[in-house]
């Protein structure tokens, strides 16, 4: 199961009243795992950046003047999440901004069907806590100390942490660890306990391991015979023998 964690930061809060994109951070996911493929990308919102944006992330319009727009990386960035469900934290706001950046290059909008909203999920999972970013990384005691300012491939990582939290990934994950490492024991502990720590000794007596030995010396027919013989009279009873 692919799936993505994505985050964005913009220049404001609407994109209705011209507030853009200016960064992208995406992580991809497999079967609830980090495959170790990241998407990341400034881009140029082509305005000014206000001060209470910057504030917050830290992106300055002299940082991104040189970053390209999003119709150059639209494609690269569509190839990057094909069609994985998104994982995204508070996904009205983001989805927002990247339909409306797919909507003035005249492409398809991204369909809130395909989207999971970890807001959603922390809220029914933590009814009437805090469930900002920051709080469920306290809550699942998630290293969260380079986050001094928003940043969208580092709060992807993060909620890639906290999304796996929130399934029970993590715990998921731990016990069928356990339940393998049993099972490999078990199976060591058996081998281990039907190999013998020495040989038995061998029940022969010299008399009769000489016997054998002669018995063996023999040729053609003749230790045939024998054999037969032999065998002949230990299955035979006293009477037979006389």
């Amino acid at each position: 199961m692919r799936e993505v964690i994505l985050d964005t930061e913009t220049t404001g809060l609407d994109p209705a009243k011209g507030d853009r994109v200016v960064e992208i951070g995406a992580i991809e996911l497999m079967n609830h795992l980090p495959t170790g493929r990241t998407f990341h990308v400034y881009i140029n919102p082509e305005r000014d950046m206000p001060k209470e944006a910057e504030a917050v992330h830290g992106l300055s319009a002299a940082f991104l003047k040189d970053k390209p727009v999003f119709a150059a990386v639209a494609q690269d960035f569509l190839d990057f999440i094909g069609d994985a469900t998104l994982i995204i934290h508070n996904a009205s706001f983001d989805m927002a901004f990247l339909n409306a950046e797919l909507g003035f290059l005249k492409r398809p909008a991204l369909l809130p069907e395909r989207v999971l909203d970890t807001l959603h999920i922390a809220r029914q999972k933590h009814p009437g806590s805090g469930n900002s970013l920051d709080a469920l990384c306290r809550r699942y005691g998630i290293d969260n100390s380079k986050r001094t300012k928003h940043g969208a491939l580092l709060d992807s990582e993060l909620l890639a942490e906290v999304y796996l939290e929130l399934i029970g990934g993590r715990q998921t994950a731990l016990t069928l660890e356990a339940s393998r490492v049993k099972r490999t024991t078990t199976v060591v502990s058996a081998t281990i306990a039907l190999q013998r720590p020495s040989p038995l000794p061998s029940r022969l007596t010299a008399e009769e391991r000489q016997a054998h030995a002669a018995f063996l010396s023999g040729l053609g027919e003749n230790a045939l015979w024998k054999e037969h013989d032999l065998s002949a009279r230990v299955k035979a009873t006293p009477d037979d023998r006389s």
